[in-house]
């Protein structure tokens, strides 16, 4: 059976704009995610890194086996359950019962093992498009989902992707993973969307996108923003390293709060902590 002791998940994370932001905290025990590939793929490496993101006030940890990189090969889903599972149990038994645990994937059958270890949530950056089953997962556990939009698949995503106005078309297309949700059975207060910052988008669409978060924020559905360490900001900042874009990713932090964004997933909790917290404080006095 999946965690039972954050059975209150969904209400925690269908937060309206009138509630404090969450910060995510992005754990990939993966050789090759576009960051830190490499880096948490010991078991040992990945609980240090835990301590440190609850120490920093992470809310909620978003484990993931397989890298979403532009151009990274799919994973089956053998190794991924290999790579998060043990991950997840040793959280639970070892450093954190309440703290909510996210599982980032498409599949269901990594969905399914990482509930059954402990997880409470599902990260589908698919949308429920790459395995439906994962919808009736989600709607039978009553887990929370984040629905993401994204343009094709990671091997080839940044290829040539191409909107006319992508601000509506990723309205439309999460629209559509909303009502595939819905149709299988899933709460409307278990439903966050995410717009899918540089997947599949040139670098003036997630420009677009981040100037009209507002509008996502008006479906009335929580909205999650990922933009940590993302290309597209290197290539405004003159940046190449990601782990140099850890400011940048603060400023986009800090506007996605005054624009109603309830949760952010990040490699820097500390400093996005900060630039949430800030923000909010701001926001308030509105």
């Amino acid at each position: 059976m999946f965690n039972q002791v954050n059975s209150s998940a969904s209400s925690r994370l269908a937060c309206g704009i009138h509630t404090k932001p969450l910060i995510m905290g992005i754990l990939n025990v993966t050789p090759d995610s576009f960051s830190d590939g490499g880096k948490f793929s010991g078991l040992n490496a990945a609980m240090q890194q835990v301590e440190l993101m609850l120490s920093e006030g992470v809310d909620i940890i978003d484990i993931g086996g397989e890298s979403t990189r532009p151009g990274a090969e799919p994973v089956a889903a053998s190794e991924q359950i290999q790579r998060v599972v043990p991950v997840i149990e040793a959280i639970r038994q070892q450093l954190a019962s309440d703290i909510l645990i996210s599982i980032d994937t498409t599949l269901n059958e990594v969905a399914k093992a990482a509930l059954d270890a402990g997880a409470d949530m599902i990260n589908d950056i698919s949308g429920g498009r790459a395995d439906a089953a994962i919808l009736t997962l989600a709607a039978q556990t009553g887990v929370p989902i984040i629905l993401m939009h994204s343009q094709g698949v990671s091997k080839t995503m940044q290829d040539n992707p191409h909107y006319e106005n992508v601000v509506q078309e990723v309205l439309d297309a999460l629209n559509e993973s909303i009502k595939a949700a819905l149709k299988a059975g899933i709460k409307k207060q278990a439903i966050v969307i995410d717009p899918g910052i540089g997947f599949g988008k040139r670098k003036q669409d997630n420009i677009d996108l981040l100037a009209h978060l507002d509008s996502l924020v008006a479906t009335g559905f929580p909205v999650l923003l990922g933009t940590s360490r993302k290309r597209f900001m290197g290539t405004i900042c003159a940046v190449a390293e990601p782990s140099e874009l850890v400011t940048a990713t603060a400023v986009t932090t800090a506007l996605g709060v005054m624009a109603g964004v309830q949760l952010f997933r990040v490699h820097d909790i500390k400093e996005n902590r900060q630039a949430a917290d800030v923000a909010w404080a701001i926001k308030q006095s509105r």
